[in-house]
């Protein structure tokens, strides 16, 4: 049925405030889940089930999926429409509030047409997890999805995080007619595959340094990066170990390049201390 059909049965009207726009069309429904690659014993974690059209293809396609859905509305109907699939695990509740080594003990991947409105907040607490996902499927808002593959010379904070855990890829595009109500920006699917090629790094600091390099966008790294506590003269010795012009402004830098700072940051705080030298 159409969605519009479904909640007029429920009495239901769709909430501006928590992006419900819903995605019905099946080849694009479709589409998202093959480009997943997800094998038949790949367990799958749906953030926003929503009225449950794409956790009945991925509950067609593997035999665990775990979808937590927010709005307390949707539960009656999701236990309704997938009733049928007994191993799909129907949490209510908050994505932001779960624990997902309390979910999963096992490799899983993340399918999701998430709430564009908290994007960057789903990547963020499931891409720090303690327990992460091998891949992230999801449909997005274009310019996110843009942001998250962009390249150097175009970076920001948002393309950094994302590419600190895994690798983005472009899917595709959806247009607004597949969803309802027709969503007002464009929309893509990306997929991510994560990968601990970073794992020598001290995430936190790592994270520190780029905030600190973002945080005043069209000024130069060397102006930006005394927030990191540092003199002039120690930004640029940071900036010289890591083989970086201090000229440099912080959308031109390669994921590399923040790990390199990063490197350099701990080491010249390390030697200072030793040296008993005030930074």
């Amino acid at each position: 049925m159409h969605p519009k059909e479904i909640l007029q049965r429920y009495e239901i009207e769709p909430k501006k405030s928590l992006g419900q726009n819903f995605l019905f069309d099946p080849a694009i429904l479709e589409k998202i889940v093959d480009s997943a690659e997800i094998a038949p014993h790949d367990p799958v974690l749906e953030v926003g089930p929503g009225l449950g059209a794409l956790t009945r293809v991925l509950a067609q396609r593997t035999d665990r999926v775990v979808a937590v859905e927010l709005d307390n509305r949707f539960i009656p109907i999701l236990r309704y429409e997938l009733a049928f699939f007994p191993h799909v695990e129907l949490i209510h509740g908050d994505i932001l509030e779960q624990r997902m080594g309390d979910l999963f003990d096992q490799p899983y991947r993340v399918i999701a047409n998430v709430p564009y409105y908290i994007t960057g907040a789903i990547l963020r607490h499931l891409l720090s997890a303690e327990v992460k996902p091998t891949s992230l499927t999801l449909t997005v808002q274009k310019e996110v999805a843009e942001r998250m593959t962009a390249q150097p010379n175009n970076m920001s904070l948002m393309a950094v995080s994302v590419q600190f855990y895994g690798t983005p890829k472009l899917v595709g595009n959806i247009g607004a007619g597949a969803f309802w109500p027709r969503p007002k920006v464009a929309s893509s699917v990306v997929h991510i595959d994560v990968s601990p090629q970073y794992a020598d790094v001290d995430e936190r600091l790592f994270f520190r340094v780029a905030k600190a390099g973002f945080s005043q966008k069209r000024k130069q790294l060397k102006n930006n990066l005394k927030q990191l506590g540092l003199e002039k003269a120690g930004v640029l010795a940071v900036m010289e170990s890591a083989e970086i012009d201090p000229k440099r402004r912080a959308e031109t830098l390669s994921v590399d390049e923040w790990v390199a700072l990063t490197h350099a940051f701990t080491t010249f705080k390390n030697d200072a201390s030793r040296a008993k030298i005030a930074v």
